[in-house]
């Protein structure tokens, strides 16, 4: 049988309000840091004095840096998520509009926080949960149940399989944007390369699977 990997305890959620407003200003001050110069980089110190408390403070919440990492991937991946899925809510009710929508706000997601965003989906540890992995699979179901209602649109031949395929592209296309020395960062080229992202996928959802053999 294959163990699970040891998870690190859970740090203490606040139940006043002062106390959550402490801790959201230290996980801004954490997310900032890390932004900037990567989750090696930040220091409980460090993430301390860009917030305004004591490093006390930040230890009576948190066991250690992992315990303060695992707070911050928490909460940023829990955004993405909900914003992919609020993007998805609000997609034109077509195939071609799910697929956009899904593409734009992919693209969005993974250029966010200066390359923050792909390190936490690539974090792994034995002592710090695969959150990362959690995230991608929330991602890829939400695109397979907003696309569901149109599933009749699909010409391929196995409809389920096809999406399935899509989805994947997408995701490894967007993760692959914001890993690159050269991705579509600003506004115009994130725009156009989600456009032609989101044409792709549902072009080759639209067409028919290619023929075994030579054509008769």
């Amino acid at each position: 049988m294959t163990e699970e990997p040891e998870r690190p305890a859970a740090y203490r959620e606040p139940r006043q309000a002062r106390s959550a407003a402490t801790l959201a200003r230290v996980l801004r001050a954490a997310e900032e840091i890390a932004s900037s110069a990567g989750l090696e980089e930040m220091t409980v110190s460090g993430v301390a004095q860009r917030a305004g408390v004591s490093v006390g403070t930040i230890y009576r919440r948190f066991e250690d840096k992992e315990q303060l990492i695992t707070a911050l991937s928490e909460r940023m991946l829990e955004r993405r998520e909900e914003f992919v899925a609020e993007r998805l809510r609000q997609a034109e009710p077509s195939l071609p509009g799910v697929m956009d929508a899904y593409a734009h706000a992919l693209l969005q997601s993974f250029a966010d926080s200066s390359g923050l965003f792909p390190e936490l989906l690539r974090m792994r540890g034995t002592r710090s949960l695969d959150r990362g992995a959690r995230t991608i699979t929330e991602l890829h179901r939400l695109l397979l149940a907003a696309a569901a209602p149109y599933a009749d649109q699909i010409r391929r031949s196995e409809p389920d399989r096809a999406l399935d395929t899509a989805a994947r592209a997408l995701l490894g296309a967007c993760f692959h944007n914001s890993v690159r020395p050269d991705p579509a960062a600003d506004e115009a080229a994130r725009r156009r390369y989600a456009d032609e992202l989101g044409d792709m996928a549902t072009t080759y959802l639209l067409t028919p699977d290619r023929r075994d053999g030579p054509e008769a």
